[in-house]
């Protein structure tokens, strides 16, 4: 209670009643796979553009973090965090430069295709002297076209894929133009710079990136990824509070070693979704079982088969894992209808073509042992023909009932935090449980639960029906909450029979 010790009207601001409960961000995916060259740690990208600067472009024949990015994208996906995997012992290559230490934002043999330049500032002070330096950097993604000395940059043909001027740059860490301030923390798509305090104006020099250290072959463990502070990398990486609002969670054309390791992420968590590719060229659909191949779990979905895409450069045919463009499709369902709408039936935006042609048939295997399957329909297109877990147990078999209710808990366990350390007493249950019931009504009329009435729909208990006196004095406070998820409409039966007239009397 506040003391009023002098006489007068005193304003006081006071809360009662409930707290709302924001709904947390289901659309958001982590990418996780080999890229040309980038960050270690996952960072946020919300275009194929942004990411081509960052990442690089398509690299190898088997690396398909870049089409699963695009086609994430043209599906509907808006935003994802892009996490590089390295073998173990990659180090990013560095050169020192008039006193700079100028280093690649990461591992890999691209960044060797990197020339740095320093020349003199634009600017010009009273005496006529350069009042700051610049810093050029000029990137090829061709290797054979990276000019052998620095004589021959301005003149190299063709021009530099990727190219970055830095201009009036200050060794002066007080300064605006601090070279700290203007190129690091992603301000500079290739290089970090670093210089020991108190250096002089730096000289003219170019020198090329070198020394960079691949590292070893990429195994599942190097996506699990280590927990070091320091430099986080992998699924462990993903665990960091700042990545917390990441809900989908997949490796481009990982095999099924890996994938075991992203759905464990997931289930840890508890509250992120894993969407698992079969392997390409498994002919025998019958043979294909997830729970028994990857697991048996009720946060992951499998979809089969590859598809066909028009590559982005050369313009072929490309088969690629289908996960990419499954993700941007949640993305797309989640923000049109909502979480608890079945991620299916919808077109799979720039699929060309199937690996394999999935009829009613094959599915009939395909759909009980939780093989999504992606189908071609004729005048409709390719579409995604399937909304089920990789679980045996009938309560979590569709992907929209799992999800929604990750959407529910990580919702309430966000916007409640305030609850801990409050008086355990009525007055809390009454708060709580009117927080509580206003979240779920919201989501009852949004269709998210069935019933006609909302008792039919959902349901919020606290009190001496919860807990018991050992409960209260133990500091438990205990919420029971049941709720009636839509299911989605998986088979359709229209029961037609033909209706004789009856003679009149």
């Amino acid at each position: 209670m506040p003391e009023y010790l002098a006489p007068g009207v005193y304003i006081e601001e006071i809360e009662r009643g409930p707290k709302p409960i924001e709904g947390v961000a289901t659309s958001t995916a982590a990418f996780l796979g080999e890229t040309e060259r980038g960050p270690l740690l996952p960072r946020l990208v919300t275009s194929y553009g942004e990411y081509l600067r960052l990442y690089g472009d398509i690299f190898a024949a088997d690396r398909y973090m870049p089409y699963a990015v695009k086609t994430f994208f043209d599906n509907g996906g808006i935003r994802c965090y892009v996490t590089r995997i390295v073998g173990e012992g990659a180090q990013p290559p560095a050169v020192e430069l008039s006193g700079l230490t100028i280093t690649a934002l990461g591992p890999g043999a691209a960044y060797r295709q990197v020339w740095a330049r320093i020349l003199p500032g634009s600017t010009r002070g009273a005496n006529g002297e350069p009042v700051g330096f610049r810093l050029r950097l000029d990137y090829w993604a061709n290797p054979a076209h990276v000019p052998d000395d620095a004589a021959g940059i301005d003149t190299a043909q063709p021009l530099p894929t990727w190219s970055e001027d830095f201009d009036d740059l200050s060794v002066d860490p007080a300064s605006p133009a601090y070279f700290g301030k203007r190129i690091n923390n992603f301000n500079s798509v290739l290089v970090e710079v670093t210089a020991d305090e108190g250096i002089p104006l730096p000289a003219e020099g170019a020198a090329r990136l070198d020394g960079t250290e691949d590292g070893g072959a990429v195994t599942s463990a190097s996506y699990e990824g280590s927990p070091d502070l320091r430099r986080p990398t992998g699924l462990a990486a993903l665990d960091l509070d700042q990545f917390r609002s990441v809900a989908i969670v997949y490796a481009p054309g990982c095999d099924y070693t890996t994938a075991q390791a992203v759905v464990r992420h997931c289930e840890r968590n508890r509250y992120r979704f894993a969407v698992v590719d079969s392997e390409p060229n498994q002919a025998n659909a019958a043979g294909i079982s997830p729970r028994d191949i990857v697991t048996d779990t009720k946060y992951g979905a499998f979809y089969y088969p590859w598809i066909y895409v028009s590559d982005p450069r050369s313009g072929t045919r490309k088969k690629i894992p289908p996960g990419g463009a499954v993700c941007g499709i949640y993305a797309l369902t989640d923000t049109n209808r909502g979480v608890f709408k079945a991620p299916a039936n919808e077109v799979v935006a720039g699929a060309i073509d199937l690996e394999y042609e999935i009829n009613q048939a094959t599915q009939g295997v395909l759909n009980p042992n939780g093989v999504n399957a992606l189908r071609r329909f004729p005048g409709r297109g390719i579409r995604v023909w399937g909304a089920r877990t990789m679980s045996s147990d009938p309560l979590w078999k569709y992907v929209s009932v799992r999800r929604l209710f990750i959407f529910l808990e990580a919702s309430i366990y966000n916007s409640t935090q305030w609850v801990v350390f409050e008086p355990n007493d009525t007055r809390l249950w009454a708060r709580v449980k009117q927080t509580v019931t206003l979240f779920l009504r919201t989501q009852w009329r949004e269709g998210a639960l069935f019933g006609v009435k909302e008792e039919e729909a959902f349901s919020v208990a606290v009190g001496p029906e919860t807990m018991t006196e050992d409960d209260r004095r133990s500091g438990r406070l205990i919420i029971e909450i049941g709720v009636a998820p839509v299911h989605p409409a998986e088979f359709v039966v229209f029961r037609i029979f033909q209706k004789t007239q009856e003679a009149k009397s």
